[in-house]
Order: C-alpha cells, then sequence, then structure tokens
C-alpha cells in the first residue's frame, strides 16, 4: 500500500505519544535453542520509507537483542521499484530475512515460493488477529505472512460548510449521509461532496460491502464478475452519490488531487485517506480548523459502509537461513506492546481489535477503526496484478455506468479486456 504516513502525522495531529502502550512486550522465554544460541546473529529486515518510526525501531531492535542476543538490521525501501528488487532478492542465495509487503502483493509472492510457511506463528500469536486483515497473508489455505498494519477511507468534512447547511449531528447511515449532502447542495453554494468517477478503491468498498467479488472461477482460471448484482449494487450506490458532485466522471481522486479541490473551502466532503487532509491543509493552511472526519455510514446504523483494506504485512523469506530467529522478531514486532505503539506513532489501524484504543486522540485513525473489521481488499489472487495496469478495465466499467450505461451494459464492454489481463501469465 502506498501511502504518506509522515505527512498524515505531521498535519492530522497523528504524531502522538513515543511512550510503549503497555502489555506483552515478546521478552519472556528464550529462543530455539536458547537465548545464547543467536548470539552473534544479525537479521535483516527489509521495512518500507515511513512505515515504521525511528522509536519503534529502536525499541524493538532492543527488545530483540534482550530476547536472542542477536542484533537487528533494518534497511529502508522505497515503494517505487519495490516489486522488482524483492522478486529479485527472493531468488538470490542471501535473500533479506523478514520483509514488508504490500496486503495485495502478498499472494503473488506465496505463489511463487517466495515467502516461509508462517502457520506456527500463527497457531502461537495470532489467534485474535482480526479476520479481515489477516485474509491477504493467507494463500491457498496457508499462512503466508502475518498482517501488521492498515489505513481505510474515511469521509473528510468541512464542519464550516456542514453548519451553514444547518447540520448538527454527523450522519449514521447512508441515507443520512446522502439526505446531509443534499441539503448542503439546497442551503450553500458549496459543492456537497467531490466524487470524481473513478475513485475505484471507494468502489471495492461498496462491492466489499454487498458481499460481491469483482473475480469469479470459470473452470481452472479467474474472469470478470462485474456483471454480478451485487457489484451493480455497489454501482449504483456510487452513482447515487456522484450525482452530487461537479467532479469529472473520468477522472480518479488523485487527478487533480481531491485534497487540493478540498482545500478552497467550497466542498462539503470528499471520501478519501486522513493523510488526504494535509494537501488539503498544505493547499489552505485556513481550513486546517473546519475539517473533521467520520466513519464512512453503511446501509445500517449497526455497520458502517464496506472500505478496501490497503495495508501491509511482514513475511518471512523462504529463501532465509534464519527462519527461526524470524519468527522471534515477529513475535516481538507483534506483540501488543509494540503493534500497539507503531498504530499510536502512526495512525494506522492494528492488526487485532483489542489494540484499537491506540488511536484514541487520532481524529482520522478513530474514523477508520470501526469499518477496518468489515473491510476486504481486490481479489487475492497473483492473477490481479495485470488489471489494475492502465486504463483499468474497473475504472473504465464505472465511468461508463456514470455516463448512461447500465452496469451489465458496461461489464460486457470491459469483460474481454478484463478476462485478456487476468489470463496473462504471472
Amino acid at each position: 500500500m502506498k501511502r504518506k504516513l509522515i505527512s498524515a502525522i505531521g498535519v492530522a495531529g497523528m504524531m502522538i505519544s513515543l511512550a510503549a502502550c503497555g502489555g506483552d512486550d515478546g521478552s519472556g522465554g528464550e529462543g530455539k535453542g536458547g537465548a545464547d544460541g543467536y548470539a552473534g546473529q544479525t537479521l535483516t529486515v527489509w521495512v518500507m520509507d515511513g512505515s515504521s518510526p525511528d522509536q519503534w525501531q529502536k525499541d524493538v531492535a532492543a527488545a530483540f537483542e534482550k530476547k536472542t542476543k542477536a542484533k537487528v538490521k533494518f534497511e529502508i525501501q522505497q515503494w517505487n521499484g519495490i516489486q522488482q528488487k524483492l522478486t529479485t532478492a527472493l531468488s538470490e542465495e542471501n535473500p533479506p530475512d523478514v520483509f514488508e509487503i504490500g496486503n495485495t502483493q502478498t499472494p503473488a509472492y506465496a505463489k511463487t515460493g517466495g515467502l516461509a510457511d508462517l502457520a506456527d506463528l500463527k497457531t502461537e500469536i495470532g489467534g485474535d488477529w482480526t479476520e479481515s486483515l489477516n485474509n491477504s497473508s493467507v494463500f491457498e489455505g496457508k499462512q503466508y505472512a502475518a498482517p501488521w498494519y492498515f489505513a481505510n477511507r474515511v469521509v473528510v468534512y468541512n464542519k464550516k460548510v456542514w453548519a451553514d447547511a444547518g447540520i448538527k449531528d454527523l450522519p449514521k447511515t447512508r441515507d443520512e449521509f446522502y439526505a446531509d449532502l443534499k441539503q448542503i447542495g439546497e442551503k450553500t453554494d458549496a459543492e456537497p461532496i467531490y466524487l470524481p468517477g473513478q475513485n475505484w478503491y471507494h468502489f471495492v468498498g461498496l462491492v466489499v460491502g454487498e458481499g460481491g467479488e469483482l473475480v469469479k472461477k470459470d473452470g481452472d482460471k479467474y474472469v470478470s464478475n462485474l456483471d454480478d448484482p451485487k457489484v451493480a449494487a455497489a454501482m449504483e450506490t456510487y452513482k447515487k452519490f456522484q450525482a452530487l458532485s461537479k467532479a469529472p466522471k473520468d477522472k480518479d481522486e488523485a487527478t487533480p488531487q481531491q485534497g487540493e479541490v478540498f482545500g478552497k473551502g467550497d466542498v462539503g466532503a470528499f471520501i478519501g485517506m486522513g493523510w488526504e487532509a494535509g494537501i488539503a491543509i498544505e493547499a489552505n493552511p485556513e481550513i486546517e480548523k473546519e475539517i473533521g472526519y467520520f466513519t464512512i455510514p453503511g446501509a445500517t446504523a449497526d455497520k458502517p459502509e464496506g472500505v478496501f483494506l490497503g495495508g501491509s504485512n511482514l513475511a518471512v523469506a523462504a529463501g532465509s537461513q534464519k527462519q527461526d530467529l524470524a519468527k522471534e522478531f515477529l513475535k516481538i514486532a507483534l506483540s501488543d506492546q509494540y503493534e500497539g505503539q507503531l498504530a499510536k506513532l502512526n495512525g494506522v489501524i492494528p492488526n487485532k481489535e483489542s489494540l484499537q484504543g491506540n488511536v484514541k486522540g487520532n481524529a482520522a485513525a478513530e474514523a477508520m477503526a470501526p469499518a477496518a473489521a468489515g473491510g476486504g481488499t481486490t481479489p487475492l489472487i497473483p492473477e490481479w496484478a495485470a488489471v489494475e495496469n492502465a486504463p483499468n478495465p474497473v475504472k473504465t466499467y464505472m465511468t461508463a455506468v456514470l455516463n448512461g450505461k447500465s452496469p451489465a451494459e458496461a461489464a460486457k464492454q470491459v469483460e474481454d479486456e478484463f478476462n485478456k489481463r487476468l489470463a496473462q501469465q504471472q
């Protein structure tokens, strides 16, 4: 998952406390063969730029050395080009022992045999990992990674615009949300919501909320499932809200950056990541005091809208000669203390619901948390990667519906290209 955590921390108030969060620090007991059995060894851990704060690395390294008598070497990687770099590294004799991997990238690496089986780790420490967050770590029924941290979209809104429209309470249901946006359009000069036609990750969330899937199995291959009624229902919801927006139907949220549009002060809300508020503030510092966040409301008040869960897992290289030591590292890094500390420092969703209290005081993260348990991802299959290449047929489908085609007609329009991509050799 590409993200701008550092800007989110600084702008949205996500840097709170560097203090440890309490709970088990994973330092009790010894590793296999006894603590001294690892003395003199160094474990190499690849983490992505912005994922793990310096204080977290320092504290985890100290706990790891205390427990195992080994050292850990963190190596910071850039998202740009990481897939090719990691693919090459995993094929060599000395791969990184532990590495961060995007949640939707995990199945592809599992299929190629690059990831070690972590079933024993899941049994030992993962009994209460949130199921929706752990799904991307499982491939063909086997645990090939461990869920680390996640983020999802929320409603970012302009408090002044909502107050000018006479709205006193935040919406609890999808219908209330729609009614509030209509009221903004009727009682103010503001655009109720900025929702471009191709904010496709939000659309994926709506599909998840409907219980739908973007692909289906046809014999021994995957094919498009865009003609499914559940997918159509999600698109109709998207279309209903998009009709309240002046945003282009053939562009995504980055063209232009929706945060910049919101920063002008004449938009009631947009659906995006918490860090996108930072873009608005950079464009217009005066708007910071007016920004608020809330969970995207679902069909009923007791269940938030479905959301796309972007995030990262931690994996162990199948070719690592230090797999036992690597698992000792994961026991510490994923312990309540350090998983909670990471959530607090970076304003992200931790891998278990019991740790969500660590985001308290962080408005954007607090808005994300309620939807995490019911969230999902794009299809967790290696074949999916080619679908996202431009021009993404899911985006083409969305624009076609918004321009007047029925969901069934739009699905048929992109079916051949969708299936062609799913059939590409991995």
